[in-house]
């Protein structure tokens, strides 16, 4: 019997590249009844090969880096997300689940040959270096990435805390290739952060699922609920935007912290331990406010999770661009010497029977990337005050003041975050027909 690590998001690189495994304890039993009979032929030739390489290779090479990277190639072939973990990789791997881990900050996967990025982690050197999802990294250093397995690219881009990396990107607006030195780090991610929008709307933004994200949540609505005492809840806003993914019992925790009931999301798979069901229960953190779930193209696997779930129940309406589509399940086999294997065992499915894999989850109101701009200056507008012989409004003259010179604390919103602006608009709509 062997403890696994179920984990959900597109890749867990550990310490470098922050994502996370979704920890929990089942057993594989039974193996035998999914074992074959063994291809002698096959394995003959193989040696023969190792053989070769042993007494011909320019080279000396060591058995031990021959056959790890043969079993590397053996995973790679099978899918973009299985591996192999060697013991440093896999040590790295169990901490990340703890939320602190050193490295970019960025969720990435292999895309013909290149790394490309699902998503950059809030709060960590990648994403304040710009780097942005759909980027391709071309380039570590000097370095070219093409032909380079994703093991290897990560192992490039770990290092020590306070080093540089510059990280050459194929971006779609971009006419050429651009160049992005990133500043390594050790990373401390907060996955939840919240604040009050207006009076009874509040903002919930998950950056990614952790092993505490589900309590970490209902203490911030906790907070939020005592902070709008006076008007109550009228709204919230859940936004999953460049969430890439993470622990498997946080996302079904956060699915459940607005479900009453029925299921979440389940798991079908080859062996019959990789079925697994999971379903809600009778508690709604936010006593069935309308909820707007902000999604886009960096959205992946915990995130289509709770999108998907909370689609199917029509307890939320999801806004934004098609997320990812990442709906496969990987398992962590440790192996004897310390190392594991990183294998896809399954597919998740929403509770409507909808596979996210390859296909992500399609908004309900799909949202265009806009760049919001004033039309006119506000110098530039008649008002009746700037007409010639305009009437007085018959109050009596106080002390004017010269409102150019007053600034407002922030941009609007519809500025800073069209998205968000367009998901309180829609609350509020719908508050509105509630009522």
């Amino acid at each position: 019997m062997k403890t696994i690590f179920r984990y959900l998001p597109t890749l867990l690189m550990g310490v470098i590249l922050g994502s996370f495994i979704a920890v929990g304890t089942t057993v594989f039993a039974n193996r035998s009844q999914v074992n074959s009979s063994i291809p002698y032929e096959d394995l003959r030739t193989f040696t023969e090969i190792f053989d070769k390489i042993k007494t011909d290779y320019v080279e000396e090479v060591n058995d031990k880096d021959l056959l790890e990277s043969a079993i590397q190639g053996m995973l790679a072939g099978l899918d973009p997300h299985s591996g192999y973990l060697d013991q440093e990789t896999f040590r790295e791997l169990q901490i990340g689940t703890t939320g602190e881990f050193g490295g970019l900050g960025i969720e990435v996967g292999m895309d013909n040959g290149f790394v490309k990025v699902i998503a950059p982690i809030d709060d960590t050197p990648a994403k304040r270096a710009g780097i942005q999802a759909g980027d391709l990294i071309v380039r570590l250093n000097d370095t070219p990435v093409k032909g380079m397995s994703l093991s290897d690219a990560v192992k490039i881009m770990r290092g020590e805390p306070n080093t540089d990396i510059d990280l050459t990107i194929v971006r779609e607006t971009e006419d050429k290739p651009i160049v992005i030195t990133v500043t390594r780090a050790i990373i401390k991610v907060k996955s939840v952060k919240s604040r009050t929008l207006e009076p009874g709307y509040i903002y919930v933004r998950i950056s990614h699922f952790q092993t505490p994200t589900g309590n970490n949540l209902e203490q911030a609505i906790i907070d939020l609920k005592k902070e709008n005492k006076a008007v109550g809840l009228k709204g919230l806003v859940l936004d999953l935007r460049n969430n890439p993914g993470g622990v498997l019992k946080a996302a079904v925790s956060v699915s459940d912290a607005f479900l009453k009931s029925g299921l979440i999301v389940y798991t079908e798979g080859r062996v019959p331990d990789s079925s697994l069901r999971f379903n809600a229960h009778p508690k709604d953190l936010v006593d069935g406010v309308p909820m707007v779930v902000l999604v886009n193209s960096g959205s992946a696997s915990a995130s289509e999770i709770v999108a998907g779930a909370l689609q199917d129940h029509r307890r939320a309406v999801i806004m934004g661009t098609k997320t990812f589509g990442k709906g496969s399940v990987q398992t962590i086999l440790p192996m004897n010497n310390d190392s594991a294997l990183k294998l896809t065992t399954a597919r998740y499915f929403t509770p409507l029977g909808r596979s996210i894999q390859a296909e992500g989850i399609q908004p309900d109101i799909i949202l265009s990337k806009v760049e919001i701009a004033s039309v006119e200056k506000e110098s530039d507008r008649i008002t009746e005050a700037d007409l010639n012989r305009h009437l007085d409004n018959g109050n009596k003259k106080s002390k004017s003041t010269d409102t150019s010179t007053i600034e407002s604390e922030e941009e609007p919103l519809v500025k800073r975050d069209y998205e968000l602006y367009e998901a309180l608009n829609l609350l509020k709509g719908l508050n509105i027909i509630q009522n």
